[in-house]
């Protein structure tokens, strides 16, 4: 058995930055990753303006941007006969105005490289949760599980960052509020021509929605299904999909053959839910496994990442120090992030309510968009803001303490 101050479970972007932050401020950090990498395709890779703001105050965003990206200026919806801008980031304030594409993988190595400069951090890899270990109500610790065996590990304050299916949280017996969502998400790429339209773009048509995402040598592609739908769609054979891709980006007419079968796509089932409650004594939940996000906007990277600076913010000094955390200071992190994810989630329920529902049901006239809308005075400011900084911009403030090695 051995002991932490601070043990996190789950290495996606809330846990891996959330150990970062509290590293650097001197607290004893282990961060548990159940995979033996963080190579997994088709996870989310937006890194918004509000998260390149946090890297540079953490001085990372040099390195950073030498990690192979794309910058996307702009949000943009092509439908039938036009092509409707959402945002146009060129118009925020500040040093960054664009979106960067990068493979959610090289940002995991990026803070998990930067924390292991602090000899007070460990990342254990192949380290599957899946139990706390408990004192009468409080949490003090997990058991998990990796190739050597079983083990316990002790901490003063534990951390769900293991996402919307979370073991963490189940075995603390936090059961989110479920919101339904329309759609699920059909993954794929197909390769990119020079001669390819250079833009990230949404495709939509009566009955048809298609995210299209520029990767220089490829397109990776998303398909919106209504929810439930993959297996008609699969029944009946992979034309079904190819039709619609081909119908949608006739400029991928010649290459939609080389999708050969369905064991090329991945499937995700889109939810959006989130915790009434984020804390138990010792426990914090934060990052998806508090509020499992829609893909609309492509933002759940950079909330789960405020969430965890907003954490580290109220919690390093007081761990760094050896306190005991109380209850009361976890709920202080829980009333800073609610609010900005209601919101977030009341505006994707919204998208999907007035936009991707009816668009996919295809019954009725199709969705009816303004000619720009990042040029409406209020609309476009609001739009740009939200997809830019989001609702309530964190900044880092959690004490630096510790020396890299």
């Amino acid at each position: 058995m051995r002991r932490n101050t601070c043990v996190i479970a789950g290495g996606g972007p809330a846990g891996a930055m959330l150990a970062l932050l509290l590293a650097r401020a001197g607290v004893e950090v282990t961060l548990l990753e159940k995979h033996e990498d963080f190579l997994r395709d088709f996870r989310g890779d937006t890194i918004h303006p509000s998260t390149l703001q946090i890297l540079d105050e953490l001085g990372l965003a040099e390195q950073f941007h030498r990690l192979p990206h794309r910058k996307a200026y702009g949000m943009e919806i092509h439908t039938d006969d036009a092509t409707v801008p959402i945002a146009n980031l060129r118009r925020l304030k500040g040093k960054y105005q664009y979106i960067a594409f990068v493979p959610q993988w090289e940002f995991l190595d990026l803070l998990t490289t930067a924390a292991g400069r602090y000899p007070n951090f460990r990342l254990v890899m192949e380290a599957e949760v899946y139990g706390v270990i408990r004192e009468g109500d409080a949490v003090r610790g997990v058991r998990y599980r990796d190739p050597s065996g079983e083990h316990e590990l002790r901490a003063t304050l534990t951390v769900a960052a293991d996402g919307r299916h979370s073991d963490v949280r189940r075995a603390a017996g936090l059961v989110p509020v479920e919101h339904s969502a329309p759609m699920d998400v059909v993954w794929f790429r197909l390769p990119r021509e020079p001669s390819d339209p250079d833009k990230t773009f949404l495709r939509l048509s009566n009955g048809h929605m298609m995210v299209s995402i520029n990767r220089e040598t490829y397109w990776q592609l998303a398909y919106l299904i209504e929810k439930g739908g993959f297996e008609t769609l699969r029944s009946e054979g992979i034309e079904a999909l190819r039709g619609p891709v081909a119908r949608l980006l006739p400029f991928l007419d010649d290459r939609v053959g080389r999708l050969r079968d369905f064991g090329e796509v991945s499937v995700l089932s889109v939810a959006l839910n989130r915790l009434r409650r984020w804390h138990r004594p010792g426990l914090l939940v934060i990052g998806d496994a508090a509020h499992a996000m829609s893909p609309i906007f492509g933002v759940g990277i950079n909330l789960a990442v405020q969430d965890a600076v907003a954490a580290a913010n109220l919690l390093a000094g007081p761990l760094a120090s050896g306190a005991e955390i109380p209850e009361s200071l976890l709920a202080r992190v829980q009333r800073r992030r609610t609010p900005p994810t209601m919101i977030t989630q009341f505006a994707q329920r919204v998208v999907q309510s007035r936009l991707i529902r009816p668009t996919l049901s295809g019954r009725g006239r199709p969705v009816r968009l303004p000619r720009d809308i990042s040029r409406l005075p209020l609309i476009g400011f609001l739009a740009r803001r939200f997809v830019g900084f989001g609702v309530l911009q964190e900044h880092v403030s959690s004490p630096t303490e510790s020396h890299q090695v």
